[in-house]
Order: C-alpha cells, then structure tokens, then sequence
C-alpha cells in the first residue's frame, strides 16, 4: 500500500520494514498512528532508527496502539512496572530470551505485540532475527496443513533452555520464578486483523500436542521449528541505539544472538495486551 506520512522500507522479501519520517518522543498524530499500524502488519515487524524517548514517553507511545502489560517473571522498572529491562551484562554468558520464540505463549492471553527500545549496545553483535509464520504455514503441503488444523500445542513457561535464558534477571528481581505457567493454543491460528492463518507454535515453549504424548509430539514439532526458521522465511535486524521495533507475536518469531560476550547490551521492552487465540 502506498503511505502519506511515514516512508517504509522493507528489509527483507519475507518480512520487516524499516519506517522514516517519524519522531516517537513528538506527538503523533492519528493519521501517522494509523499508517504505522497498517505498516506493522503488513510487514510484521517494523524498525524505527535515531530515537530518543524517556521511559514515560516510551509507556505514552505504546498506548497508542495497545495496552501494555507487565511481564510475569521479572519486575519491571522502577515507577514504570510495564517496561521490563532486557539486560546482559559483560560477565555474563547466557542472553535474555536467547532461543527462537514469540513472547510469553505459555499465557492464556498472550501478548499482542512488542516493542523494544536500544539504550546500550555492544561493539559488534546483538542483533535479532524474525521468522514470518504466515509463510511456514502457507508453504506446508495439504496433507500437513489437514494433519495440524485440529491440534492444540501445549506451552510452558518452564520448557528447558527458556528458564537458563532468564536465570540472571529473576536472580536480580524475583518475581514467582519457580510457578509454571502453562496455556493451550490451536496450532494453526488465525491472525483476528489480517485473517491469514499461522503456524502458532514455539521452540521455547510448545512441548507437545494436547492428547498427545511428548515423544509422539516431538517428531512433527521439530519439523514445524524448523520450518517456521527456514532462511527465506527470516530478516535480521542490526540495532543502534535509540532503535526502536514493534513486532506482532500473533504471526512473528524472534531470536535475539548471543554473539556478544564481554560487552553489556541494555534495551527496554514493553508487551501488548492480547485476546484469545480461539
């Protein structure tokens, strides 16, 4: 689509945009709010560079286009509960979420979006990846598509690396570390905006098929993870400071490399508020 107020310029043949043309710490009007959004998911995920934007501003930008929420193992900010530090500090080895994953599916209600803001970065490394479900769905035979239209995947906050993944901050800020959450989600799901379908399942926290076994499951669900990461199915995403993204977690993946050992890396995270997934 063509765009009055913002200039868009994808990144990648599979998904990512990156957006010019636009202050977030200004006041936005509703006309750019709007392109932006249209943007976003069109593209999945968008990328905002050379941004300077206080923890207020950053909570005040987010209501614009959703609500956001705390995330439930780490405290947030100090006067900002929502804005949760996503944080790897030079002596440590294992990064925050270091696994492909969308965010927090081990809820029943899980998040809408993200959006993540750069305040400190290594010399080199760091960036993120994305995977577009939509194509990992699309891009299956009929016979795998029929065989995964009824399933239910079970997710779990505790499923093994994604706890070592987030040790480090728990150990900083408590906050129920060791209560499990578990959710069950369609495996096809239906994106309620765009009404495309995706494949809604996870490396961090899927573990199997409702009614299946863990050893039945682990077969076909090895095979979806690899699908949904297939390379013609990613964008990388290079962070300076003051970069901004917001992805869409009903229809996108992340991965965050661990690349950067020795060097600090700080960014501020807040997550949307999202709706039932059947």
């Amino acid at each position: 689509m063509s765009y009055n107020h913002i200039e868009v310029r994808p990144i990648s043949g599979a998904l990512g945009a990156e957006i010019w043309g636009v202050d977030l710490s200004g006041d936005l009007s509703d006309a750019v709010v709007s392109e932006i959004r249209q943007a976003w998911l069109e593209n999945l995920v968008v990328f905002f560079r050379g941004q300077t934007i206080t923890p207020a501003e950053q909570v005040s930008i987010a209501k614009r286009f959703g609500e956001p929420i705390e995330y439930p193992f780490i405290q947030g900010l100090e006067g900002f509960p929502v804005i949760t530090p996503v944080v790897k500090h030079a002596d440590e080895k294992v990064n925050f979420g270091g696994l492909w994953h969308t965010d927090t599916t081990y809820q029943q209600r899980p998040p809408m979006a993200t959006m993540l803001y750069a305040l400190e970065l290594p010399p080199y490394g760091g960036d993120t990846l994305f995977a577009n479900c939509y194509l990992a769905y699309e891009t299956l035979s009929d016979g795998m598509k029929a065989t995964l239209e009824p399933l239910i995947g079970v997710n779990s906050s505790h499923k093994g690396r994604v706890v070592d993944t987030r040790a480090a901050r728990i150990k900083d800020a408590p906050k129920e570390p060791n209560v499990a959450r578990v959710a069950e989600h369609p495996v096809v799901r239906v994106h309620p905006e765009t009404g495309r379908k995706s494949l809604y399942v996870s490396f961090a926290h899927t573990t199997h098929f409702k009614g299946w076994t863990e050893a039945e499951s682990k077969p076909i669900l090895d095979f979806l993870f690899e699908q949904q990461t297939r390379p013609e199915f990613t964008c990388r995403f290079r962070w300076e400071p003051g970069s901004v993204t917001l992805w869409d977690n009903r229809c996108a993946l992340h991965n965050p490399i661990n690349d950067y050992h020795g060097y600090k890396r700080v960014l501020h995270r807040i997550t949307f508020a999202g709706g039932e997934t059947a």
